[in-house]
């Protein structure tokens, strides 16, 4: 994106929302520069820190560039001149957030949050190094616990997409909030998920649902959940299926399927909020009426008909 569209899409965020926004982010986008950006121009069109709410998911800080190319998420960025390095542990949980607050300026993180601790899990060479590994994810998740009880920050979470990894975390950690990916959509909400979510929204943890129509997927496009679709595999034979059935049912009842896939990940009482993104400024309106209104339960009537909801799922 050229800088004056980031500036339009911002500019865009304060005409047609209510205030505070919400804004999610994180030090891993772009080495820091989503973050460096954000500050940029909020400060240049003279947005009062109390108008925003900003999420601030935290593990990865900015590093310099000593290679071709950056090292944390080879051949996705181009012309970034800084690297990062993960840093996850009670000490670099707070460099992270240190480096977080320079850069949004006079924007401060209310919520902040341990950011894909399942992919600092998954990357375990044996059951002892993953253990080393959750208790580093917990000691940062204490020191995140500490910015709060000084009141530099009001919220403590995890954001990630293994939504088990979530539970096990959920189980061992005292967390105000959750951001999962990809994990409860109108494609996938199996009854443990549903169970977890219950069990989220009666001890008031909340939820911020992210991912939605699986990056894109739902909507026609060619990767699911950050990877290319291979037709070749069952697997993603099957979703391929589900998706097409999917968008017919949409078209024959005349509903979108952005805006179902939208009001479905905000169905579940324990969703207090839905992560959506876009590069386009003209999109900002319809992705806000996607989250806030409703869609006709006759719509619902035909995706169970359809098998595309599950029989016992209990809040459509």
């Amino acid at each position: 994106m050229q800088q004056e569209q980031k500036a339009d899409l911002i500019r865009r965020w304060f005409e047609e929302m209510p205030r505070p926004i919400a804004i999610d982010s994180a030090g891993k986008y772009g080495a820091g520069m989503a973050l460096e950006v954000l500050g940029q121009e909020l400060t240049a069109i003279g947005v009062d820190p109390s108008d925003v709410i900003i999420s601030n998911k935290l593990a990865w800080r900015r590093a310099p560039l000593t290679t071709a190319e950056p090292t944390f998420e080879p051949g996705v960025w181009i012309d970034l001149h800084h690297d990062a390095v993960q840093d996850i542990s009670e000490s670099g949980i707070i460099r992270c957030y240190q480096d977080g607050r320079e850069m949004l300026g006079p924007y401060p993180s209310q919520l902040v949050s341990v950011h894909d601790p399942d992919e600092y899990l998954a990357a375990a060479s044996d059951p002892q190094d993953r253990g080393k590994r959750k208790t580093d994810i917990e000691q940062a998740i204490r020191g995140l616990a500490e910015l709060k009880a000084t009141g530099e920050v009001a919220g403590v979470g995890i954001g990630a997409k293994d939504w088990k990894v979530i539970r096990e975390l959920d189980n061992a950690c005292e967390l105000d909030w959750i951001m999962m990916a990809n994990s409860f959509t109108i494609m996938n909400h199996p009854p443990e998920l549903i169970s977890f979510l219950d069990a989220l929204r009666s001890r008031g943890v909340g939820l911020i649902n992210s991912a939605v129509t699986h990056g894109g997927f739902l909507l026609g496009g060619n990767f699911l959940d950050y990877r290319p679709i291979d037709a070749n595999d069952p697997g993603d034979q099957e979703k391929l299926d589900w998706r097409k059935r999917f968008q017919s049912t949409c078209e024959r009842v005349g509903q979108d399927p952005y805006h179902v896939a939208v009001s479905f990940g905000v169905s579940h009482p324990a969703v207090h909020s839905v992560a959506l993104s876009t590069s386009r400024a003209d999109r900002v309106q319809s992705m806000l009426q996607a989250a806030i209104e409703p869609i006709p339960s006759e719509t619902w009537t035909a995706l169970r008909e359809e098998k595309l909801i599950a029989d016992d799922y209990p809040y459509v």
